[in-house]
């Protein structure tokens, strides 16, 4: 079976949503990770904090810094991520429509075959 990996994005700016609108995100997307354990897709899942919390590490020549914030400078961000396993990318793309209903847009992207090993 594949991997896939399905990210939620948040928009820098979009309306947060109310307490009651999280906790209904929070129960639907519990409701489809039990529904991915019980069809053996679900390998494991995460909500990340905020983009701020960043830090970014390089190494150049050798040398290591690391800078505060995300590393890319971009109003979106991964907000948390599910990691599935499919037979197929149709079977991804139809765990990532009720992903999406309950929380927002969900990419969808599969692992290369060499992290498959």
């Amino acid at each position: 079976m594949k991997q896939y990996l399905l990210s939620v994005h948040d928009v820098e700016g979009a309306p947060t949503p109310s307490d009651e609108e999280t906790q209904i995100m929070f129960r639907e997307t519990g409701r489809i990770i039990d529904d991915m354990r019980a069809a053996g897709a679900w390998v494991f899942a995460g909500g990340l904090t905020s983009p701020d919390s960043a830090t970014v590490v390089r190494v150049e020549n050798g040398a290591t810094s690391m800078s505060d914030g995300p590393f890319a400078e971009t109003k979106e961000h991964i907000a948390g991520f599910w990691v599935i396993k499919c037979a197929d990318l149709d079977a991804a793309l139809a765990w990532a429509e009720r992903c999406a209903a309950a929380c927002g847009p969900v990419e969808v992207r599969p692992f290369d075959d060499l992290s498959q090993a």
